[in-house]
């Protein structure tokens, strides 16, 4: 049973359990905080694939403009994420490129069709179960910590890396456009409310 059937609402703000009443204004408020009480996060679904497609959007030049120029002994050409991968492997720095790539082109392409995919699921109520869907959001939500590490990385490989014409490393404008990627979807997965799970999920799939 789910607490809004037994006509319990959660605060968003201070997390207290409110029994739910009717209220003449037709908003009821914490009886702890005083915050207005919703059912659900407000637009939730709205706001969630606002974000998402925006996201999605500023990921082709995330991807198509150069996210850092490598330098060696005086020459070097601005890079794409998966031609600075290659940069990298060819400069012997396989863990970097390794890290690079699961950070700016694994995980991001899996949190916006991962997201997507249970948007889509809910709204057109797809048959997949609701612990599916849950594993795939906390998953989403797990990986979502790591998101900004490929930013860090190339901030930290432009402060190591600078020895002068030997070897250095500079951020592009694909840096700042991915950057805006990984912001957004780590809003899109805050923005969207997972008890919308278990309402758009019949009962018989619940036991799946």
């Amino acid at each position: 049973m789910r607490a809004i059937d037994a006509g319990i609402l959660i605060c968003g703000e201070c997390h207290q359990l409110n029994r739910q009443q009717d209220e003449d204004d037709g908003h009821q408020h914490c009886t702890r905080c005083g915050s207005v009480l919703h059912a659900r996060r407000p637009n939730s679904l709205t706001r969630t694939w606002a974000l998402l497609l925006t996201a999605a959007v500023l990921y082709i030049p995330a991807n198509l403009l150069p996210i850092m120029t490598v330098n060696f002994l005086g020459s070097g050409m601005p890079a794409t994420i998966m031609e600075g991968v290659v940069e990298l492997i060819n400069a012997d720095m396989l863990p970097v490129a390794a890290v690079v790539f699961v950070a700016s082109i694994l995980v991001p392409t899996f949190k916006l069709v991962g997201i997507t995919l249970l948007l889509y699921s809910i709204q057109r109520r797809q048959p997949l179960s609701a612990r599916q869907r849950i594993v795939m959001y906390r998953f989403i939500e797990w990986i979502g910590r790591w998101s900004m590490l490929d930013i860090f990385v190339i901030a930290i490989l432009v402060t190591m890396v600078n020895f002068g014409n030997l070897a250095s490393i500079e951020a592009n404008l694909g840096a700042a456009a991915f950057g805006s990627v990984v912001v957004l979807t780590m809003l899109a997965a805050v923005t969207f409310d997972p008890r919308l799970i278990w309402d758009n999920t019949d009962a018989e799939n619940d036991d799946d």
